[in-house]
């Protein structure tokens, strides 16, 4: 059984940094991908930043990019997502997900086109960790 456990969420004031962190366990195939997204109040749910497990691939959200960092220890089984220069507008909860692949080669391909950010491709989901930008 695939869980995904999300932590590091909280109150932040602009300008800040938050690292999320996302625990994966029970996947059972070599080639996965880790999507992180966020859902604001009244909002659609959004695709964030992306990773593949077998290469250095990432995407990112173009409102995002230059302020977050995705990486993995795969070791840990666990994805980090470094939050900085936080604003009141990334306010929202975020969540991350799974997808697994056979061949290694479509993970690839999912990060680097945009339905990486797209939450239909994603198997597994976790519960959530809140996060507020706010003075």
């Amino acid at each position: 059984q695939v869980q995904l456990v999300e932590s590091g969420g909280g109150l932040v004031q602009p300008g800040g940094s938050l690292r999320l962190s996302c625990a994966a366990s029970g996947l059972t195939r070599d080639y996965y991908v880790i999507g992180w997204f966020r859902q604001a109040l009244g909002k659609e749910r959004e695709g964030v930043s992306c990773i593949s497990s077998n290469d250095d691939s990432t995407n990112y959200a173009d409102s995002v990019k230059g302020r977050f960092n995705i990486s993995r220890d795969n070791a840990k089984n666990t994805v980090y997502l470094q939050m900085n220069s936080l604003t009141p507008e990334d306010t929202a909860v975020y969540y991350c997900a799974a997808v697994e692949f056979i061949v290694g080669a479509h993970s690839v391909m999912i990060v680097a086109s945009s339905r990486g950010l797209n939450s239909d491709e994603y198997d597994y989901w976790g519960q959530g960790t809140q996060v507020t930008v706010s003075s």
